[in-house]
């Protein structure tokens, strides 16, 4: 039995199970868009990309077993596999990877290793009243039936879970009074959470069984597009309308509350959302001055940084390699191609540099997926590649964006783990 007969069994297996679908796992994903860190009234979404995995199946949250994977999840790692027609020719059978190097925002889906492009989003700038604007994220979603994207324009914040079967999405007003567990399969909403906090934000725990959602009292992607003068005498400028965050049990859709003040604004963006550490155990949160990040407990106490992760920036998406012995580091100059440094997370202290623009996700120990240009373009005509510590080469996975940043039709990508 070959590997596309195995997946098909696996849906086979799926579709005749008496229970209903799992909708409780769960990966910057947040997917979530993040804007540049130009000055500290700038809106950034954390990208915290959450966990999927290629053959289509989610843990039942009744295993109690520390591994979430059920039995007829697939775990081939130099393949990625369609089950409904012959692997693409972008199949690159040396890198196991699933590239679309033609495609910009990608139509077909693109892999590499243990991590999948989920989802991406675009936006789009519409100008409001008063100075303002507000951003407006359209989503696409991988069908894991076609392995191709589909536009999913009901949800303003899509984070997808493990199996690419389940995500939870906000609806368009936001912040919203409820949190969806759409059926991916389907295309359905199998079941609404409702929240006492409105929320503008999700993100999975690594284990797929707690969302946390930073709530809001205000849409966190309205902005004002003044001068420094202008914003200076704009009435309560400053204050962003995050509220705190919200952990919810996903099985019950139980939800306990903590409030984070926001103070007087320094430190935060418009939007400024929450996501998991390492060990799933503490939330954390961006700041635009140091420490660069704060990390509480699931009841709002602020607790001490996690060693591994007491010099990550928290916009730098890939975070942590995969057995935690290198950090993903900012750009750096200086360089024959545009680099940035990877990091000692023990030290702080760079370890090396690697190619790439921007570090999106650990693909393994030494590759990594990223952001890059062209040496000499514009810095804004970038594409994802894959870059290899050690290695002067990069793999494109997808086409060049084009525009400058907050151009309609830039796409941002939701990463997830298989």
């Amino acid at each position: 039995m070959n590997v596309d007969d195995l997946i098909r069994e696996s849906f086979r297996e799926q579709n005749t199970e008496s229970a209903p679908p799992p909708v409780d796992l769960a990966d910057r994903v947040l997917a979530i868009r993040r804007r540049r860190r130009t000055r500290a009234v700038v809106s950034v979404a954390v990208a915290t990309a959450a966990a999927v995995a290629v053959a289509v199946a989610v843990p039942r949250l009744d295993s109690g077993k520390s591994d979430v994977r059920p039995a007829n999840v697939l775990d081939h790692g130099d393949l990625i596999a369609h089950p409904d027609h012959s692997p693409p020719r972008e199949m690159l059978a040396a890198g196991n990877l699933v590239a679309h190097p033609d495609q910009s925002p990608p139509r077909e889906m693109i892999a590499a290793g243990r991590v999948v492009l989920a989802a991406y989003c675009t936006t789009t700038s519409v100008k409001e009243s008063g100075g303002r604007h507000t951003d407006v994220r359209t989503y696409w979603l991988l069908n894991p039936r076609t392995h191709t994207y589909e536009k999913a324009g009901k949800w303003s914040f899509v984070a997808v879970a493990p199996g690419l079967r389940t995500a939870a999405v906000l609806e368009r007003d936001l912040p919203a009074t409820r949190i969806g567990l759409l059926d991916l399969l389907t295309g359905t909403v199998e079941r609404w959470i409702p929240v006492e906090h409105t929320v503008g934000a999700l993100t999975f725990s690594p284990d797929g069984r707690t969302l946390v959602a930073t709530t809001y009292k205000k849409n966190p992607d309205v902005h004002v597009t003044l001068s420094d003068h202008q914003y200076s005498h704009l009435p309560n400028y400053q204050e962003p309308g995050r509220t705190g965050f919200s952990i919810i049990d996903v099985a019950s859709g139980t939800e306990s509350w903590s409030e984070v003040p926001s103070g007087d604004g320094t430190g935060l963006n418009d939007r400024q959302d929450f996501g998991f550490s390492r060990d799933g155990k503490l939330v954390y949160t961006g700041l635009t001055e140091e420490p660069g990040q704060r990390f509480y407990d699931f009841r709002g106490h602020p607790a001490p940084t996690p060693a591994p992760e007491k010099y990550l920036r928290w916009y730098v998406d890939a975070r942590l390699s995969p057995n935690g012995r290198l950090a993903a580091g900012d750009a750096v100059s200086g360089t024959k191609y545009t680099s940035s440094e990877i990091l000692n997370p023990a030290t702080g202290r760079r370890s090396t540099t690697v190619r790439g623009q921007q570090l999106l996700a650990w693909i393994d120990d030494e590759r990594l997926i990223a952001w890059d240009i062209t040496p000499g373009s514009n810095e804004f005509r970038n594409r994802l590649v894959v870059v290899t510590l050690g290695s002067e080469k990069e793999v494109p996975l997808s086409g060049f964006r084009s525009g400058h940043d907050g151009a309609a039709g830039r796409w941002t990508p939701v990463f997830a783990e298989r």
